[in-house]
């Protein structure tokens, strides 16, 4: 499909391919009657509302959507912590993800890193131990900051060079890895799911207490997936 949203500095989502519709979901459900819609009517929508309202949900894992994402690995890895945790949570039926990642033992494309613009760094929250607080500008003067961003991207810049120089020298690829800083450095995915797993991801993802990194991902699905299931997605976020 092509459809793409830019994310974060350099990351994106792309919506590759989409399997079914709002009435993929109430066909799946009428099936146990022997029973089918060829449009969607009042009648399928209010079907679809009564669907969600109840946890009824295994009729929306009949549609699925694929998309390829481009993040930073500390999205990524907080990604793929959500589909495997989310996959034995009661209710979640995350029967249908697949994630297929590119790897560094594999190929030697030029390392892209992460770096968030001077007023988008955080400070630690005040009351709790994971999450952020406000902006890090906010508690420190402006040459602290320039000094931990300007050490940051001297960092990234060695790296990048040991990195490079290794594989000069003969070194493997998944070894010659080993040189790059890991968690601002993107990460290219194809992540396939049912409706049902997208949108528990985002109910997730676009909470206020979310990172706000993912967050952004997550509004970014949400604008590519909502146009296809309109009805379905309203509903299985309305809460």
């Amino acid at each position: 499909m092509g459809d793409l949203i830019q994310c974060l500095d350099h990351g994106y989502v792309r919506l590759v391919d989409v399997m079914g519709s709002d009435l993929t979901v109430v066909n799946a459900a009428r099936v146990s009657y022997a029973k089918e819609s060829s449009e969607l009517t009042e009648r399928d929508i209010r079907l679809i509302k009564f669907l969600a309202r109840e946890g009824h949900t295994s009729p929306f894992r009949h549609a699925i959507a694929q998309f390829e994402i481009y993040a930073p690995l500390m999205v990524a890895r907080q990604w793929w912590k959500y589909i495997i945790g989310s996959a034995h949570a009661e209710g979640s039926g995350d029967s249908l993800d697949a994630w297929n990642e590119s790897s560094r033992r594999y190929i030697t494309e030029e390392p892209v890193f992460y770096v968030p613009r001077d007023d988008e760094w955080r400070s630690a929250p005040e009351n709790s131990k994971q999450g952020s607080g406000g902006r890090l500008d906010e508690i420190l003067d402006y040459h602290e900051i320039g000094e931990l961003i300007h050490v940051y991207e001297q960092h990234i810049e060695q790296s990048i060079h040991l990195y490079e120089r290794s594989l000069e020298l003969g070194m493997c690829a998944e070894q010659a890895r080993l040189f790059l800083p890991a968690y601002g450095m993107y990460v290219r995915w194809y992540w396939t799911a049912s409706l049902q797993s997208v949108c528990h991801f985002l109910a997730q993802r676009l909470e206020h207490a979310a990172q706000k990194e993912i967050q952004e991902y997550a509004k970014a699905i949400l604008e590519l997936i909502k146009p296809h299931f309109p009805v379905a997605v309203g509903e299985l976020l309305s809460d």
